[in-house]
């Protein structure tokens, strides 16, 4: 079988690196991991239990809709995933409420993207359908979701390629899993070394070199690491930071096509839910959205931790561009103030711990998650090719519904394994 004689080294130990190492190593092939951080996971974060109480998540956090290989994984494991459903509610300016997510043209809306054919950036999109005052709301609405849950930028962001997430009223079926992300990447990186993957942290790359058929991957320090195929599964942002050959900078340029965006995440820990009790109607509920510095919030229901995420994606985060973790808990506090209507002193002092995350200060991800441009599927054909011997994988790779998921980081990495496996 092609592989087996092969030495494959993998540059990244996030969802996509162990993924495919794991489908490698089973089937004969040596493997060896290097990994910039001294952990498993990349945009994966686990946060401490002790400061928590919980197997609370810095990084990547829901199972986003079906998740084949997602769920397939967690079966494996013995872990097991929490549905979520509960109450979204908004903050006008004025009064918490309900959220009423029937818009007056969204009929309008479906027919339109329905009867789409040509691609058109989401501001163009909005631009030539649906100009004008009595289309604010309905605009406001798609620009807000764009830039907050797809963490992109409606100027450049693709509306084909979010129209099956429209269609479905913007929001796909969401769960957590039971012991977080932690527990599932825990499993992954057992079971790679358990069939003999090698592990090299604290190994950032600088180059990889081609010369007699055989490949070099140089890391900073002076290490080489000898290979007869590698497997990028870095970040978009850190490929411009890695030397290619000549053979690979071709298809790395396609990589300009594709979306990458920021996400800032913040976990305050309260010592008690006193959101909950400031208003009783709020005890079922899940997000919480406003046009506040930290515009989305959310809590850990249907557990009953006292844990407020707050989430803000999208070009705008750029505005928080402070390195200083506490300044993102302090715009955080604030804006839940303006929220709550509550003094912020007040808030603070139930504060008992918090993280905060402007993932675009991280070195070893410059930003959180991909999204797709109108030349993005083009791109992707050509970054998937296996034509050199330095092979691209990762979430922004992935052509399904869940591009930027945890499970699109999965599946790619499963099929560049076996795009190789199959010769």
């Amino acid at each position: 079988m092609p592989g087996q004689s092969e030495h494959i080294v993998i540059v990244g130990a996030g969802a996509a690196g162990l993924m495919a190492a794991r489908e490698l190593v089973r089937a004969g092939t040596t493997v060896t991991i290097l990994e910039a951080r001294e952990r498993c996971g990349g945009r994966i974060h686990p946060l401490s239990i002790s400061e928590f109480e919980y197997p609370a998540d810095g990084g990547a956090e829901f199972v986003h809709g079906e998740a084949p290989v997602t769920r397939a994984l967690l079966r494996e494991a013995g872990l097991s995933l929490q549905e979520i459903e509960g109450e979204r509610w908004s903050f006008d300016g004025a009064d918490i409420m309900r959220e009423d997510r029937h818009d007056p043209h969204e009929a309008e809306l479906q027919a339109v993207l329905r009867d789409l054919r040509d691609d058109l950036t989401v501001a163009e999109f909005l631009r030539r359908h649906f100009a004008g005052d009595d289309y604010a709301r309905l605009r406001h609405s798609i620009e807000r979701m764009v830039e907050g849950y797809d963490a992109a930028d409606p100027e450049r962001a693709s509306t084909l390629a979010l129209r099956e997430e429209w269609m479905h009223g913007g929001h796909s079926p969401q769960a957590r899993i039971d012991g977080g992300y932690g527990a599932l990447i825990d499993f992954l990186a057992a079971e790679c070394r358990r069939l003999g993957v090698i592990f090299r942290f604290g190994c950032v790359v600088l180059a990889i070199e081609e010369a007699g058929g055989k490949m070099a991957v140089r890391c900073a320090g002076g290490d080489v690491q000898g290979c007869d195929r590698v497997i990028l599964t870095v970040p978009l942002p850190l490929l411009r930071d890695i030397a290619l050959p000549e053979s690979a900078r071709g298809k790395a340029a396609a990589a300009d096509e594709i979306g990458f965006g920021n996400v800032i995440k913040i976990l305050l820990r309260f010592s008690r839910p006193w959101w909950r009790e400031r208003k009783q109607e709020l005890a079922n509920m899940t997000f919480l959205l406003s046009d506040q510095a930290i515009p989305v919030w959310w809590t850990q229901y249907p557990n009953g931790h006292p844990v407020l995420t707050g989430w803000f994606g999208g070009p705008r985060t750029a505005a928080l561009s402070h390195p200083d973790p506490q300044a993102l808990v302090d715009a955080g506090l604030d804006s839940l103030a303006a929220i709550f209507k509550q003094p912020r002193g007040e808030i603070a002092r139930e504060l008992v711990a918090a993280a905060a995350t402007n993932w675009a200060h991280d070195p070893y991800a410059c930003g959180a998650y991909s999204w797709a441009t109108p030349r993005t599927r083009e791109a992707q054909t050509i970054l998937a090719r296996a034509d050199s011997a330095v092979l691209f994988s990762g979430e922004a790779l992935y052509r399904g519904a869940d591009m930027g998921t945890v499970e699109a980081a999965l599946a790619s990495g499963l099929e560049t394994a076996r795009m190789i496996l199959r010769g």
